[in-house]
């Protein structure tokens, strides 16, 4: 009698394989996602880095602030009265809408005007290496990201 089929180890196998694949896919996925958040991170930077300096051409100065939440209640946009809670400011708008570190886990963007307005700081955080960025807490500022 030829019996036609597959035997409990065959599909145990089978299973098993399946198994260890998709936690390879999983772990593979996860860390696609940090750098993808990583460079989102960056990428906000450099913009908030670029409307500054559009700032600092036309008002001679960067905005005042100390620790302010970029995104925050305070600092939604960038017009040319400085960092406001909404877009409606006058003057120029130079930053619509200022991006905010939304991601469960990763700490906010912060702005600090320094040296009586002809300096500022941003800082921020990555996930893991980025670039030539190691993993933790930078700094941006008119010299750029250190």
């Amino acid at each position: 009698m030829n019996k036609k089929g597959f035997t409990l180890v065959e599909l145990l196998v089978v299973i098993a394989i399946i198994g260890v694949l998709s936690t390879l896919a999983v772990v593979s996925l996860n860390n696609a996602r940090e750098k993808s958040r990583d460079a989102k991170r960056v990428s906000d930077i450099k913009q908030v880095q670029t409307a500054l300096e559009l700032y600092f051409a036309d008002q001679n100065g960067y905005p005042t602030g100390t620790a302010l939440v970029l995104g925050g209640a305070t600092a939604q946009a960038l017009s040319g009265a400085g960092f406001t809670a909404t877009a409606g400011a006058t003057g120029t708008t130079y930053m619509g809408q200022v991006p905010s570190n939304s991601t469960p886990g990763g700490a906010d963007y912060a702005y600090t005007q320094t040296s009586s307005g002809v300096s500022y700081t941003l800082t921020f955080t990555l996930e893991g290496q980025t670039g030539a960025l190691a993993s933790g807490a930078h700094t941006a500022s008119p010299s750029g990201i250190q």
